[in-house]
């Protein structure tokens, strides 16, 4: 069940949308109501055209275009929705500052050939009186971020089927990093039977290896240096996999001893799973997922390996590499090594 929150005091907020939105092309149309987005779906299909959606809360990185252009690859129409979802945010959780750069979004929606931008305020997606929720339940949601953040994925259920229903779309792209929440997702449109595929794409992660998301905005260039304990740890136990190893506690503890030394994080969780049902694993075999998320002064962090399945990320040495950081964003300044596949 759904319970009110700090974050529900934002419910009536409006993401301002200026005239220098003329980012968005003649070809990139800008839509704001659900009844925009259905309309805009229905010629495109009454037209015989396939669309790809994928849904974000903004504040897009190269993650995000590797989504983007997977849809274009695949689907002949592409939207993009830009809304921070109050109902997935806890009361001491980050809604209020969580990232909101909408111009620089909808210039990458342009640069991208996005057909269409989905960009609604709250008002839009949450009228007054509307009193449904959606809940996904099983291990799919009782442990791990189920567990840490309640009522999160009752949040992201709610906004995803409104989004897939309003779209229509044959098709709708997430990133692996977001494991737990792919396995809600795809559980919902199979149970739902909304008729979209959902197509996970691989996690892209910057020259450091640390895994892209809009929440490494927070870290300081200290922080961040500190953060790739995180995608470091998930390494070693990929090689640990590999050379033979298959308990699952082994391995979980191999990353949570990685983690805690020093002290320079706090760790949520780490957990063996199967990457469907997110059970708890006892035994690893080749496709179950370690999971894991830690907190670096203050900025919460998730990542995810697919054992026998992901290469270890290219993360600096602890000792005698040197990195080079951009002062300003802690962001190394390397070549990336993930590609779309």
């Amino acid at each position: 069940m759904h319970t009110t929150s700090k974050a529900e005091s934002f419910l009536t907020m409006s993401i301002p949308i200026t005239d220098t939105t003329a980012a968005v092309t003649a070809r990139t149309r800008l839509l704001r109501t659900p009844g925009e987005l259905r309309i805009a779906s229905e010629r495109w299909r009454s037209s015989g055209l396939s669309l790809g959606m994928v849904p974000t809360m903004g504040a897009l990185h190269d993650g995000h275009r590797s989504l983007i252009r997977r849809a274009r690859a695949e689907c002949d129409r592409v939207a993009v929705s830009i809304f921070v979802n109050p109902r997935q945010f806890g009361a001491d959780e980050d809604f209020a500052r969580y990232p909101r750069p909408l111009e620089r979004d909808l210039a990458m929606l342009a640069g991208e050939g996005v057909d269409a931008a989905y960009v609604p305020d709250a008002a839009a997606m949450y009228p007054r009186g509307a009193a449904t929720t959606v809940s996904v339940g099983s291990s799919l949601t009782r442990d791990f971020e189920g567990e840490t953040r309640p009522g999160h994925f009752d949040g992201v259920a709610l906004v995803v089927a409104k989004l897939l229903i309003a779209a229509r779309c044959d098709r709708a792209y997430f990133g692996q990093k977001d494991a737990q929440q792919c396995a809600v997702v795809r559980r919902l449109a199979a149970d739902l039977d909304i008729g979209t595929t959902v197509v996970v794409c691989p996690t892209v992660r910057d020259g450091d290896g640390l895994a892209l998301s809009s929440r490494n905005a927070y870290l300081s260039p200290d922080a961040r240096r500190r953060a790739l304990a995180i995608p470091r740890a998930l390494g070693e136990a990929l090689r640990r996999f590999a050379a033979g190893e298959r308990r699952a506690e082994v391995l979980a503890a191999l990353v949570r001893d990685r983690l805690e030394e020093g002290d320079s994080l706090r760790v949520d969780y780490v957990g063996v799973v199967d990457a469907d049902s997110f059970e708890p694993l006892t035994e690893a075999g080749r496709g179950a997922r370690i999971v894991v998320a830690a907190t670096i002064a203050g900025t919460r962090l998730i990542d995810t390996v697919g054992l026998g399945i992901d290469e270890p990320p290219d993360v600096p040495s602890l000792v005698g590499a040197m990195v080079e950081l951009d002062a300003r964003s802690g962001r190394a300044l390397r070549s990336r090594t993930c590609s779309v596949r």
